[in-house]
């Protein structure tokens, strides 16, 4: 039987490829603080950890997994990343975590490691234009990202690659273009754009008002966590390194992201635009290179991504409201 390691399994992407990896009949160990918080955990062994810990990651890593995939990290949307307030931990916390895996996989001899970055390695200058985002592979250096999130994935990066030149270690690296779905935070400060915006026009009244940040004429493109899964093991049992993008071409306007998700609920809502963390002005996935290299490209139409996300997320509005109050003594 394959054996996979899953670090980060207790988060939303983690907690998805321990699943998929179940339906190939894989032998699956999952590690993280936490278990999955909205699905149940489908891993055979889970290790409540904390990765920062070298002994976590020793007591992990006994064997020589035919699969491993480094998904943990200290992050979150715009609200907990662009606000400034969070970048010591995040590059703190989320660098440890990669040193001290890489560290033992070396030692164990790993063969094979996926690592998942992220767009936010690219340079702010290249995503002014919210029409024309350059997010091309190549464009990469000279590096200028627009946050400590980006620079410690960018460092990363570049650790796993020199682990590879080094130690001969097979690494795949991805990078990820915000990833959105089922069983994924949807408050609290960390969630995503599609996410919130779901969670915003769930709890709203039809023909009053919802609030977002900035004008809404920013781009982006958003990626279907089935579609984020599927092209992950494409790269992992390729024999090509990366880094490469994994995300959807099909870019759109929050406005327009407002406008679909309104239009998925069925509501009619005024946009109240306010000041917020926004990141780059314009971002999109640069498709060329993982079509190219692997001949995949992602197919399910953003609509439909998210016409699943917001019935997941407005089942979970409701169930929070019917939540009974604790008493106040």
């Amino acid at each position: 039987m394959k054996t996979a390691l899953v670090c980060g399994a207790g988060g939303f992407i983690g907690s998805h490829m321990v699943k998929r990896l179940k339906k190939e009949n894989f032998w699956v160990r999952g590690c993280d603080l936490k278990y999955p918080e909205f699905d149940a955990n489908e891993a055979d062994d889970f290790v409540i950890g904390d990765l920062r810990d070298s002994d976590t990651c020793q007591q992990i890593i006994d064997r020589d997994f035919n699969e491993i995939y480094q998904f943990a990290a200290d992050m979150g949307g715009a609200g907990f990343v662009f606000t400034g307030n969070n970048d010591a931990d995040i590059m703190h916390n989320s660098a440890i975590i990669n040193l001290n895996l890489l560290g033992v996989c070396r030692k164990r001899k790993i063969g094979k490691i996926f690592y998942s970055s992220s767009a936010c390695i690219y340079p702010e200058h290249n995503q002014m234009d919210p029409d024309n985002p350059n997010c091309a592979e190549n464009s990469a250096y000279p590096a200028a990202p627009d946050s400590e999130y980006g620079w410690e994935k960018l460092f990363s990066e570049r650790l796993y690659l020199a682990f590879h030149r080094n130690f001969g270690m097979q690494v795949r690296i991805a990078r990820y273009h915000n990833i959105f779905g089922p069983f994924g935070t949807w408050d609290g400060g960390r969630e995503k754009a599609p996410a919130a915006i779901c969670r915003k026009v769930a709890l709203a009244h039809d023909a009053g008002e919802i609030e977002i940040w900035g004008d809404g004429k920013q781009t982006r493109s958003f990626l279907y966590i089935d579609e984020c899964i599927e092209g992950t093991l494409k790269l992992t049992r390729f024999n090509w390194t990366g880094p490469v993008n994994i995300g959807s071409d099909e870019m759109i306007s929050i406005n327009q992201l407002v406008d679909m998700v309104m239009k998925i609920s069925g509501k009619k809502l005024k946009k109240k635009h306010i000041k917020g963390p926004l990141g780059v002005r314009g971002r999109n996935s640069d498709n060329r290179m993982i079509f190219e290299k692997l001949g995949w490209k992602p197919e399910l139409p953003l609509e439909m991504g998210l016409g699943k996300t917001y019935s997941w997320i407005e089942e979970q509005v409701q169930s929070s409201q019917k939540q009974p109050k604790t008493a106040l003594l």
